[in-house]
């Protein structure tokens, strides 16, 4: 028992391990929070629940033209957005989307399997260094390592259609991520993204926001399959160009 006066100062969290000695991720993770509308603070409105900032320092550092560039997104959102057209999210979006995903270690890579469109996504964890590129995906490459008790991943080859928000926040295909997951307790996770693109940004910046541990004893991932009235349209328009290369 800590003395009078005396902060009751807690020890770190020491998470579990698994057989190999590094943390324990494993599990079904979800937020609860509202960056899947809008990453930074954002009023309440049809269909979108109001939110604080997950950027650290309130705002995604924007050049003029790109500040210019989110607006027209925002404007025609309904349309534009690449989650409105089945599109997979791309990477930090697809954390923050409203459904759950499910972490699976192996010594060599973490798998992350999300209930969103059944995507699944390989952290490798060998030392092998991303291939050479550019390289045009939507989800990225992602290489990890740990850090103490956080898992560290790097993540570039992504390609320009993948938005971070239903906002219009965007990034160009010069996009680079990297993803820090750390047990902070034994059903939390603390996921923090650093961003950069110098053809979009004036400067790295960060998101950062809690995981939580889905409880229910049933608990699963189940199935959701995106059905978007613009990809009917496109499937039917012989001069779309859904199916070009991305």
């Amino acid at each position: 028992m800590p003395s009078l006066g005396q902060p009751d100062v807690q020890a770190p969290y020491e998470p579990p391990r698994t057989s190999d000695g590094h943390p324990d991720l494993q599990g079904i993770w979800q937020v609860l929070n509202t960056a899947a509308w809008n990453l930074e603070d954002h009023a309440a409105s049809l269909g979108v629940p109001a939110g604080h900032s997950v950027v650290e320092g309130g705002a995604i550092p924007y050049q003029d033209w790109a500040l210019e560039k989110r607006q027209e997104n925002f404007e025609h959102r309904a349309t534009l957005d690449p989650e409105a057209r089945c599109y997979l999210p791309g990477v930090p979006r697809i954390t923050y989307m409203p459904y759950p995903f499910q972490i699976i270690q192996q010594a060599d890579k973490v798998s992350i399997a999300y209930e969103y469109l059944r995507t699944v996504r390989f952290i490798h964890l060998n030392g092998v260094p991303h291939p050479p590129g550019p390289i045009d995906w939507w989800m990225g490459d992602s290489r990890g390592h740990w850090e103490g008790n956080t898992l560290v991943v790097d993540v570039v080859h992504f390609n320009d259609q993948t938005w971070f928000d239903r906002a219009g926040n965007f990034h160009s295909a010069a996009l680079h991520v990297v993803e820090r997951y750390t047990p902070t307790g034994p059903d939390h996770l603390l996921y923090e993204a650093t961003i950069e693109d110098p053809e979009v940004f004036t400067r790295a910046w960060t998101i950062r926001m809690p995981l939580y541990r889905r409880q229910e004893a049933n608990s699963e991932l189940l199935e959701y399959q995106c059905a978007s009235y613009l990809l009917d349209q496109e499937w039917d328009n012989p001069e779309s160009t859904l199916f070009e290369a991305h």
